[in-house]
């Protein structure tokens, strides 16, 4: 992009901001109109950016203008062309795209794409409109959770059609096979072939019911070089059709699509349970009802305008990207095994599913983001999240870490999911069966178990190293060369696999498996064999238990450590801050040290780059602290525990200002957002709750930080928890005055800075009074 058309665009983003900062100074705010959807939109991938859609739902649809990989594909701010609409944005999946057009097949079925311009365009949760500016078509786009609902205005009444993309690259993979028929003049089915990938290793359908409220004219097909005029539908490679219409009317078209991973009659039946009407404003109004519903679960007060945009634009991101795979009846694609099978989820005593199926890149850094939020604010889900896990165990063996379309996919390493499990049902949330589940977790962590494989590694199970971390109390590095799979970065294994086993023997405890307990607390301590006293930090070992040489601990690449280097994971040990405090000489010591290594990191802008594919860069990798990635995002908050709070303060607030203000297309997030991980980690430091442990304790803990807001009100849902509001109120809160001089919770003095999980649900106050210098004596 040249210099100009960069600048232009940024005049576009400041006049769309400031319009919207009008309006919503002449009228009442709601989250749901506070949303900014374009926030880091230059910089996003396949799955990030969202418009028409719902709270988690199966339909994410919205324009694409890049078609090709996971990175760098579906809506990118800077491109200024439209290639279609596709109805599934999820990690490693794409569905169905459409796109309406003015022309004949033969002039369109190569060379159908459109330019377009932001100034005519509008983005808000659950719509999305754009005028396609070689068309002169306005298109507008909705959902219901799985169904998307098109309106189309023709400005040309000539040759109007729908072009159905079958084949060919659509983001993370190639649509290697495509179906569609003409059931009659209103309606279609079909279905997409999403190929295999090196993640997700079953090619993988998904299939589509079209209804539409106007007369078709004529189904268009082609397949290679062959197109047919007067077509019932078609099925093969290279395959795609037009829909056409009849000049005559200048009504615009509706164009309901259902989406099911199941079979075409289940997307049918999709569209039939949710969407039984033709009126197209009251679904987008439906679908702002619902997300300012979701959203309003936190309300804020106080603060900037901006802080309070970028706060529930953050909330929105936290609830996105880990999609429903299952439909509206409870059918699911069990794709565990080699064999696709269609299964049904349980119902209940009306005949309504317990809880959804979903898709889920990895839990993998969730033990500091949703693993709070969640259970805290929207407790269904992480039950929903918890049964939808052990689905995938029953019917394949193994609790997850990331499926995609009921595949297992191996992504990153470690039993990521464990934390969230063990933090949902110490939370009170028993929407599960917990000795199924223990059975699946401990299966996990022991050798024929998903500790067992390294990323991405499907057909055999040695690069996850479980059992020399077993024997020896450590992963080695390197691995050996022929071990299939990603990831096999034994220290950084290590490090979360010490954790992991401290979650687990913490509900091992909980359901009197003493045995259990002590197995999983004792290799808890593996950590501690990678210590190095004479650096100060973590250091990989071969298999031999030498040292690795050459050793640098802010050597990002190829040194042991998953994205990340030894100086960010040497701070992860959530289980055991006193012992590393020990091994660094005390808690000064460490509090001195990790201070330190903020100072540096606050030079870098505490990111590694500005977004995810900077973190290999030489001048960007050695940071000693990076929040644009999971490893170390925790950090700030451990000073809480080492008698030092007022630097979590300083340092919460510090990272804030720099990674997670800005409102803007072309900042954001500053590295890899992950389906909600790191706008789920911006919300919690801006209300000042964190959980280091991932709330894995019986009776979790929550760190107290220092609040952006003068008040937050988090509802309580009454169907787990006794209390109906819990409020944060801060006073003489400012940029300037970030410190918390004193506590009270529900107006009696409170002498630490933590609450437990308990205190909050039962409802009631926490009021902060703030200053410009730090209270060190509250510790």
């Amino acid at each position: 992009m040249d210099k100009s058309t960069f600048l232009n665009h940024k005049k576009i983003a400041f006049f769309l901001f400031f319009s919207i900062s009008v309006i919503f100074s002449l009228a009442q705010e709601k989250p749901v109109d506070l949303v900014y959807p374009h926030l880091d939109a230059a910089n996003s991938r396949w799955f990030f950016f969202s418009s028409a859609c719902r709270p988690f739902g199966l339909v994410n649809l919205s324009p694409d203008n890049e078609l090709g990989g996971a990175w760098g594909s579906g809506y990118r701010y800077n491109t200024n062309e439209i290639k279609g609409f596709s109805h599934v944005h999820a990690w490693q999946l794409s569905a169905v795209s459409v796109l309406p057009v003015n022309g004949s097949a033969q002039d369109l079925k190569n060379n159908y794409f459109s330019a377009f311009s932001h100034e005519k365009e509008v983005v808000a949760p659950g719509y999305h409109k754009v005028e396609l500016d070689r068309y002169k078509i306005k298109a507008e786009l909705t959902s219901t959770t799985r169904v998307g609902f098109h309106k189309y205005t023709y400005e040309n009444q000539d040759q109007k059609g729908i072009i159905v993309k079958l084949t060919g690259p659509n983001g993370p993979c190639d649509l290697t096979k495509g179906k569609i028929e003409k059931v009659n003049n209103r309606e279609f089915s079909g279905y997409v072939v999403n190929d295999a990938t090196r993640r997700r290793p079953n090619p993988t359908p998904v299939f589509f019911y079209i209804e539409l409220d106007t007369k078709v004219k004529n189904l268009i097909t082609w397949e290679g070089t062959n197109t047919n005029e007067n077509s019932k539908g078609v099925e093969g490679a290279e395959t795609g059709a037009l829909i056409t219409f009849e000049n005559k009317t200048n009504k615009p078209v509706l164009m309901k699509v259902g989406i099911s991973y199941t079979n075409a009659e289940e997307a049918k039946k999709n569209i039939q349970a949710e969407l039984n009407h033709w009126d197209f404003e009251q679904v987008v109004a439906d679908s702002k009802e619902e997300w300012n519903s979701w959203l309003s679960k936190i309300e804020v007060s106080g603060g900037t305008q901006n802080e309070r945009i970028r706060f529930y634009t953050d909330l929105w991101h936290g609830l996105q990207g880990r999609r429903i795979i299952s439909d509206a009846s409870g059918a699911y694609s069990d794709f565990t095994g080699p064999e696709r099978k269609i299964k049904q989820i349980p119902r209940d005593k009306n005949g309504t599913p317990k809880f959804n199926h979903h898709n889920f890149d990895a839990f993998w850094g969730a033990q500091w983001t949703i693993n709070t939020l969640w259970p805290l604010v929207y407790p269904k889900v992480a039950g929903d999240f918890c049964n939808s896990m052990l689905l995938y165990y029953n019917d394949g063996g193994l609790i997850p870490r990331g499926p995609s379309g009921g595949n297992y996919t191996y992504v990153m390493v470690g039993a990521s999911t464990t934390p969230f499990v063990v933090s949902t049902w110490m939370k009170g949330i028993h929407d599960f069966d917990i000795n199924l589940a223990y059975e699946g977790l401990k299966k996990n962590h022991m050798p024929g178990g998903i500790m067992g494989k390294a990323g991405y590694e499907h057909n055999t199970s040695e690069g996850g190293g479980i059992e020399e971390y077993i024997e020896k109390g450590y992963v080695p590095f390197p691995r050996k060369p022929h071990i299939e799979g990603f990831h096999k970065d034994g220290a950084g294994m290590t490090m979360e696999y010490a954790f992991q086993d401290w979650t687990l023997a913490q509900l091992a405890k909980k359901l009197g498996k003493t045995e259990d307990y002590k197995t999983f607390l004792k290799r808890s301590n593996n950590w501690k064999n990678l210590f190095d006293t004479s650096y100060g930090f973590i250091r990989p070992k071969g298999i031999d238990g030498s040292w690795k040489t050459p050793y640098d601990p802010y050597q990002y690449q190829n040194d042991g450590f998953v994205e990340s280097n030894a100086a960010q994971m040497t701070w992860y040990v959530p289980q055991d801050f006193k012992g590393l405090a020990e091994l660094m000489g005390g808690e000064e010591a460490m509090a001195n040290k990790l201070n330190n290594e903020f100072t540096i990191a606050q030079a870098h802008g505490f990111t590694s780059g500005k977004k995810h594919a900077d973190e290999t860069l030489e001048q960007a990798r050695r940071i000693p602290i990076n929040y644009g990635n999971q490893p170390s995002m925790q950090t700030a908050f451990i000073f809480n525990t080492i008698g030092v709070p007022w630097l979590t303060q300083k340092w919460s607030r510090a990272v804030i200002d720099s990674v997670y203000t800005g409102v803007s297309p072309f900042v954001g997030y500053n590295g890899d957002e992950d389906q909600g991980l790191m706008g789920t980690l911006a919300v919690l430091m801006k209300i000042g709750l964190f959980q280091l442990d991932g709330g894995t304790t019986e009776d979790p803990v929550y760190l107290i930080g220092s609040p952006v807001f003068d008040e937050i009100n988090i509802s309580l849902d009454n169907q787990y928890y006794q209390g109906k509001n819990f409020k944060i109120s801060t006073e003489n809160n400012s940029k300037k005055n970030i410190y918390v001089q004193s506590v009270t919770l529900n107006g009696n003095p409170l002498n630490r800075m933590y609450l437990l999980h308990s205190e909050i649900t039962k409802g009631g106050e926490l009021h902060l009074l703030m200053g410009p210098e730090p209270n060190k004596k509250l510790k």
